[in-house]
């Protein structure tokens, strides 16, 4: 058998954990018993599971959460956090994606936020979407350049062709009249055609009185909150409490 030139070739292709799982197959004493049929499959299988598990790689890399490591299945429910698990079961099962649905979550400073957001969007990688995380001030200052420069287009455009969008800790800052007409462009653009995740400190309630501007805070509402998850984390603060899962004090 002319092993080398396949090698070679496999390797050209790109074929590089097909070629390697063939390799360990030859050195198998007893892979003759086999079939052919078989033994194609498990190569195919190595090829597929190596470039799902690097294009999941990507996609956690390029969304640059703040917990990468976060994940629903690390979510605890302590009775005082009032957290409802029928809830996470259904954003678990990633049909919000599939429906463009937001996902809004609240509570006081420590009660794991931004932990729960950095949850779902890597939920949503880990099924393939693309997804990117921002602290709402970083936003709006990369929002602020872009329009200083002339890029604020382009970059309302990148933004909307995202899956999930992450905004953490909206509402620490008073919202000024560049903050809502940004906020409301940004989440037009995305309306019914993608998902956004906001996390905030303040009560959902409390949200349209925080924009201030009652007819833009309307749309921003109608936008953000319209058939959305909303998850309102209670308790004490989770930091002095060293919990075991990194991240969830946030």
């Amino acid at each position: 058998m002319l092993t080398e030139p396949t090698m070679e070739r496999l390797k050209g292709l790109k074929l590089d954990a097909m070629a390697t799982t063939w390799t360990e197959q030859r050195k198998m004493a007893d892979i003759s018993k086999v079939d052919f049929d078989e033994r194609f499959g498990l190569l195919v299988d190595a090829e597929w599971i190596d470039r799902e598990n690097k294009r999941m790689a990507r996609l956690l890399r390029e969304a640059k959460l703040k917990y990468p490591q976060a994940c629903i299945e690390d979510i605890d429910y302590p009775a005082k956090r009032e957290l409802d698990k029928a809830t996470i079961r259904q954003i678990a099962t990633g049909r919000w994606l599939l429906e463009h649905l937001n996902i809004c979550i609240s509570g006081a400073t420590g009660t794991g936020k931004s932990y729960l957001g950095c949850a779902f969007a890597q939920s949503a990688c880990r099924k393939g979407y693309r997804a990117i995380y921002r602290r709402s001030p970083r936003l709006f200052e990369e929002l602020r350049l872009a329009y200083a420069d002339g890029t604020y287009t382009k970059l309302l455009t990148r933004i909307a062709k995202i899956d999930v969008l992450v905004i953490d800790d909206w509402g620490l800052a008073p919202v000024g009249e560049r903050e809502r007409n940004q906020l409301l462009e940004v989440l037009e653009d995305r309306s019914e055609s993608r998902s956004t995740i906001m996390t905030s400190q303040l009560p959902i309630s409390k949200w349209h009185e925080h924009i201030g501007d009652a007819m833009i805070a309307d749309a921003i509402c109608d936008r953000l909150l319209h058939g959305a998850y909303k998850v309102a984390l209670k308790g004490p603060s989770r930091r002095p409490q060293k919990p075991t899962r990194q991240g969830e004090g946030d």
